[in-house]
């Protein structure tokens, strides 16, 4: 039996960057996984082939409706064929990037689906059946999440009609009419995608508002934005129920405050109302691994379980369920495996919506403020007023900073607006060392850029800003 100072069960973010930083740190280190290719879901069905579809899309659209305005004259003809290519080229890419990491490591790799057998023992089940154990001292659970579905409706997915974000990424023709069943992060993005490329795209959600849990004004202004772009939504509505139909799917659902029921027809429905942790068959029972009341694996603060030897980390703990996330935990967890000390600021950890335009947050948002009661000041500078902004066409949106009223220290940023997720990391960094809005407005920025607005929001909210 091979045995190991660490074995990670999913090479998802968590997985792979946890391996590796372990390998580096002198572990010998060993993964399992039970797909065919590494990255769990964001490298082979999440974040990287949506992103390459939303470029792509966006590119698309800026040649139709764009490109006029800075003199230049085309008319873009979709091929959906080629585009799938791109994305599939994209993922190919990637996944075969993290199998050279681990060669390039000395990581051993387990094809197969992996399960606890207790005293550090891990059971490798391959895809014919075969089976084999090895053994560590250590390991990590990094079996990410799972499609969460529709709280009491069962929907029956065929990744074809009725789909998930995998389907989603791969419809062969651009639906007529697609349905979304959710307003959030990933009904956002892969919805803009399709109707981009032609579809009339109406997304149903829950809540009041898009994008539950990020700041409200920003959400207020990036629905309209959407909407501009010919998205439509019907929110406050639950969903009652998901179903093919002879030409397609059809949704029906009713207000969550009262009314009568309604019927969308669609060609394709896309039901995105979030992800679950992925705790099923891991053998966590005979191992002694504890679930919390939500099914997410208890960890304490060093990512340990209930059971000896046994760490978690990423979409199956508690916190935000973000591929940086997972990966800044599985960093910590090896370090502490390595008797070093890791950790992770949960406080600054960034959030983007790849849109067009994109929608970034990092801290916390000004209704947050208010429940805990802080008191702050607020200071925003929309791109319009931006000189490089105009030059690229891409005036929608704003910067928002939100900054302690009494010692100035920056406590959350929010940004709507063209790269707004390559923005936002020039404020995390600056609250992770704790700095102030003051600091940010004194720090010079290239002229002319995007960036300026960031300062200009800091400049708005210690002080006065320059360009409004």
């Amino acid at each position: 039996m091979s045995s190991y100072d660490l074995v990670v069960i999913g090479t998802g973010p968590g997985g792979y960057v946890c391996a590796i930083k372990a390998a580096q740190l002198g572990l010998k280190t060993a993964v399992v996984e039970k797909r065919e290719t590494f990255g769990g879901t964001c490298l082979n069905i999440g974040c990287i082939p949506s992103k390459a579809l939303l470029h792509a899309s966006e590119m698309f659209a800026e040649a139709g409706h764009s490109f006029d305005g800075l003199g230049i004259e085309v008319s873009p003809k979709l091929n959906l064929k080629k585009m799938l290519a791109h994305k599939d080229a994209t993922v190919s890419a990637n996944v075969g990037g993290v199998a050279f990491l681990f060669k390039k490591n000395k990581i051993d790799t387990y094809q197969g689906t992996g399960s606890l057998l207790g005293g550090g023992k891990v059971a490798v089940t391959a895809a014919d059946g075969s089976a084999q154990e090895i053994e560590a001292k250590n390991i990590v659970i990094a079996t990410g999440s799972d499609v969460a579905g529709i709280p009491g409706v069962e929907v029956e997915f065929d990744e074809k009609t009725i789909v998930s974000s995998t389907g989603a990424l791969d419809f062969q023709k651009v639906p007529g009419h697609l349905v979304v069943v959710g307003g959030g992060v990933i009904g956002l993005e892969l919805g803009s995608v399709w109707a981009r490329l032609g579809s009339k795209v109406t997304v149903v959600e829950y809540l009041d508002t898009i994008l539950g849990g990020m700041d409200g004004e920003v959400a207020k202004q990036f629905q309209r934005m959407l909407a501009k772009q010919g998205m439509e939504f019907k929110l406050g509505a639950k969903v009652t129920g998901v179903s093919k139909t002879r030409k397609g799917a059809k949704v029906t659902f009713e207000p969550v405050k009262g009314g009568d029921a309604e019927t969308i027809e669609a060609d394709a429905v896309l039901v995105a109302t979030g992800r679950k942790p992925y705790t099923e068959g891991l053998g966590f029972e005979k191992a002694g691994v504890a679930l919390d009341e939500r099914g997410r694996v208890k960890t304490d603060a060093h990512y340990a379980t209930s059971a000896a030897g046994v760490y978690a980390i990423g979409d199956v703990i508690a916190g935000p369920m973000l591929a940086h996330k997972a990966e800044d935990e599985g960093i910590a967890v090896a370090e502490m495996i390595a008797g070093q000390a890791g950790h992770v600021n949960y406080d600054v950890i960034p959030s983007v919506v790849y849109t067009s335009p994109e929608v970034a947050s990092v801290g916390r948002t000004e209704e947050e403020l208010k429940k805990a009661g802080i008191e702050y000041k607020a200071g925003k500078f929309p791109f319009t007023a931006n000189g490089r902004a105009r030059a690229m066409l891409h005036t929608d949106g704003f910067v928002k900073i939100l900054s302690d009223k009494a010692t100035d220290r920056v406590l959350g940023v929010h940004i709507v607006g063209f790269g707004a997720g390559e923005m936002i990391h020039e404020a995390a960094v600056l609250m992770e060392f704790g700095g102030s809005a003051e600091d940010l407005a004194r720090t010079c920025h290239a002229h002319p850029t995007m960036s300026e607005a960031v300062r200009e929001a800091a400049l708005a909210t210690f002080f006065k800003p320059i360009h409004i």
